[in-house]
């Protein structure tokens, strides 16, 4: 009898474990998120961008045609001066770029023997050809 009572016990035990399992398998199923793949915004130029802002700015604050003609050339004179601005930060760390590069040479020079200088500095030549053909592109083909 008490063998039949912990059957009993131990069968439905399983049977509810089995119910718990099938329930959050069937859960994970039917409540699956589907991947939708987003398109990634598109890339607009400055110029096609600075005319959705003028656009926007003439229909949502109602500008006139003055004030129109004002915002043009704000935004283009700001664009201007950014364009500067990036201009002179590229030239700093182009010569920020120099200095570490020069201190690497002198340090490497610093480690190799005399009769090796020289092997050095035509490698360094040659690597600064190949650099300067590589940004020049190839040459025209005639």
């Amino acid at each position: 009898m008490a063998n039949t009572k912990i059957t009993a016990f131990l069968s439905l035990l399983l049977v509810f474990c089995s119910g718990i399992v099938v329930g959050a398998v069937g859960y994970r199923v039917y409540n699956a998120r589907v991947a939708v793949a987003v398109k990634p915004p598109e890339k607009r130029s400055p110029e096609e961008f600075r005319k959705m802002l003028v656009d926007e700015m003439t229909r949502e604050v109602h500008l006139d045609d003055k004030q129109v003609t004002l915002l043009k050339q704000i935004y283009s004179e700001t664009a201007a001066s950014f364009d500067e601005a990036r201009s002179r930060e590229n030239a700093k760390l182009r010569a920020e770029g120099q200095i570490i590069h020069d201190q690497q040479v002198e340090k490497v020079k610093n480690i190799l023997r005399p009769d090796q200088i020289p092997l050095y500095d035509a490698l360094r030549a040659r690597h600064e050809a190949e650099r300067k053909s590589r940004r020049k592109g190839p040459p025209d083909q005639k």
